[in-house]
């Protein structure tokens, strides 16, 4: 049997991809090492979905993904705990405050609602936050979080309802190509013919597609996040601390529908390789700035940790695109961490791509994430 479409992994990618394709009329099969989906780099996610980006694909992709969360429950009935908290930077330093008041016009022009507020705001929605030299920040109120594991669950159920075939515990070995084009996947198991391949396969898409004979600017890095036991909630939005420190970027935390507050940092300079193992470095570095920043955290005890990949590019955006080499090989991979919030605009757009239906619209996300961009810009807000 030919399948139209055969994705290569069930993950942040994958199943909302194989969700848009079949409702487009287009049954693919979906492939997974995994024994089910959201098990590779999905369930590391902490679950922060935001549109607030600083170019136009990202975030007219995100304003779609945000679209798509935020009345799923109202849609199709699953809570995927979608919590409309906004995201909120607080800010301390004057070249922060010019660096995102600059990206303002942009984000407005692509209908990002958000703006810079004083620190009366800031203190306001994160209450006990350290007031000292505090100058203000931009507040994105329509972004939020979901749960990893519940959102990609119920995309899968999705999916199947509309009947998409997923094989777990499969892995493939080799994309296979005849004159050019795709004729086909090996997998561990068995040989399926197609005339396309979606690659979704993250941290893991450069090892795949070399079966091709195609080379991908893709290079994982590791980042570690935390969980912490539940208390009574007192603020909802996620909050970016964009000030480096030794060791570190950046470092991000909010609180869940449960009362757990959950973090992650940007290490720097990046820890490059696909080593997932957890780290002694990681709570001592972050829970000292989360406390110095909003004290009242410091008597949260954690409850877990853990470690997952980034497939990042030179530039921090995604590769989206058809392959110019071989002919059926489309590039939905190095998300760069931001999959999760990425993964529905993206995979909405792919399935487009895939049907020939592509709009006007699309062919700024297309240029954009193009895998054939020069990659000198670097977004701001990655």
């Amino acid at each position: 049997m030919s399948h139209d479409v055969i994705i290569v992994g069930a993950g942040s990618v994958g199943v909302p991809t194989a969700m848009a394709l079949a409702e487009l009329g287009i049954k693919p099969l979906v492939i997974d090492m995994h024994p089910s989906p959201g098990q590779g780099e999905n369930k590391h996610a902490i679950g922060g979905i935001r549109a607030t980006h600083s170019t136009p694909g990202k975030i007219l992709t995100c304003r779609r993904s945000i679209e798509l969360f935020s009345t799923w429950e109202e849609v199709h009935g699953d809570d995927i705990e979608w919590l409309k908290g906004g995201y909120v930077y607080p800010v301390y330093r004057a070249e922060d405050e010019s660096l995102l008041k600059s990206l303002l016009p942009v984000q407005h022009q692509h209908g990002l609602e958000i703006d810079w507020v004083g620190p009366e705001d800031i203190r306001t929605l994160i209450p006990g936050i350290n007031a000292e030299g505090l100058l203000g920040g931009t507040v994105s109120p329509d972004d939020g979080s979901i749960s990893p594991l519940l959102s990609i669950n119920a995309f899968h159920r999705r999916a199947q309802e509309l009947g998409v075939v997923f094989h777990f515990k499969e892995k493939i070995t080799g994309i296979v190509c005849r004159n050019g084009r795709v004729v086909g996947v090996v997998t561990n198991r068995n040989s399926y013919p197609t005339e396309v391949v979606i690659d979704a396969a993250g941290p893991l898409s450069p090892e795949l597609c070399k079966t091709a004979g195609v080379e991908l600017p893709i290079e994982p890095d590791s980042h570690e996040g935390a969980i912490t036991e539940p208390v009574q909630p007192f603020f909802q939005c996620m909050v970016v601390d964009i000030r480096p420190a030794p060791g570190s970027k950046n470092y991000y935390f909010y609180q869940n529908k449960q009362g757990q507050v959950i973090f992650c940092i940007t290490p720097d300079p990046p820890i490059i390789g696909k080593d997932k193992r957890e780290t002694s470095v990681f709570l001592p570095q972050v829970c000292a700035r989360m406390v110095r920043l909003l004290p009242r955290l410091k008597n949260l005890r954690v409850r877990r940790t853990w470690r997952g990949l980034y497939p990042m590019t030179p530039d921090g955006a995604p590769l989206v695109g058809w392959n110019r080499q071989v002919k059926g090989l489309l590039h939905t991979t190095g998300m760069c961490g931001q999959g999760l919030m990425l993964a529905p605009g993206v995979a909405e757009l792919a399935a487009r791509m895939v049907a020939g239906q592509t709009t006007a619209a699309d062919e700024i996300i297309i240029a954009e994430f193009s895998p054939y961009r020069k990659f000198e810009a670097e977004e701001a807000l990655k």
